[in-house]
């Protein structure tokens, strides 16, 4: 159901014709950083926040047919957001309207599996040749070293889109590779030669814990 929204701000006015999930995504007008470094507009970020989506959606479903089968206990894990603005509209109704990341996040996901706690970064790009350094952040760098460091199983996921590819990376492996090298990205080739191809199917969507059983737990076979 379609309807008329006016004066969505005191600074401009509005005239807008959406459904109202999109009038929703809207009003949450920013999102700020910590120091007030940045202020980001979710709805012009929409697009740019969604590259990754689809390989989220994968690994998701993946989990949860781990779950199902009691293969693994593994989740996203989520980003504290601190709300600093609701308006109140109307009685019984809240609406945030402007709020911001408490601290960077770590990770994307962890978990435990065969007994090890399991600590991952997933990263999808379309780039056909490289993987861009940039979408790896220092304090996710710091983070995967002391889940090593504690005796966890630290790990990269990395999908090529436009190959239709995703790869795991042994954290440690990926990280030696990143502060050694003197470009702003490394090769395809590099993930060809160096990362275990993951299976794509239905159940599982992809089949990761293969590779961690062959990478991590040989000497168990």
């Amino acid at each position: 159901m379609n309807v008329l929204y006016k004066k969505i701000n005191s600074d401009f006015s509005v005239s807008l014709n959406v459904p109202l999930f999109s009038y929703i995504m809207f009003v949450m007008s920013t999102i700020k950083y910590p120091n007030a470094i940045s202020t980001i507009n979710t709805t012009l970020q929409k697009s740019y926040s969604s590259r990754g989506m689809r390989l989220e959606n994968d690994i998701n479903d993946s989990n949860k047919y781990y779950r199902e089968l009691d293969k693994a206990l593994i989740y996203k894990k989520p980003t504290p957001v601190q709300v600093v603005h609701v308006d109140y509209p109307k009685r019984q109704r809240a609406k945030i309207t402007e709020a911001y990341y408490k601290t960077p996040s770590t990770t994307d996901y962890n978990g435990v599996y065969r007994g090890k706690y399991i600590d991952f970064e997933a990263k999808e790009t379309k780039n056909k040749t490289s993987f861009p350094l940039f979408m790896i952040h220092p304090h996710q760098i710091t983070h995967l070293k002391k889940v090593v460091f504690h005796g966890g199983i630290g790990f990269f996921i990395i999908r090529f889109s436009y190959h239709n590819e995703t790869y795991l990376i042994d954290s440690k492996l990926l990280i030696d590779k990143i502060e050694n090298i003197e470009k702003s990205s490394i090769p395809y080739a590099w993930f060809q030669s160096h990362g275990h191809l993951v299976k794509e199917g239905l159940n599982p969507r992809l089949a990761y814990l293969k590779v961690v059983d062959e990478l991590y737990f040989k000497e168990d076979k």
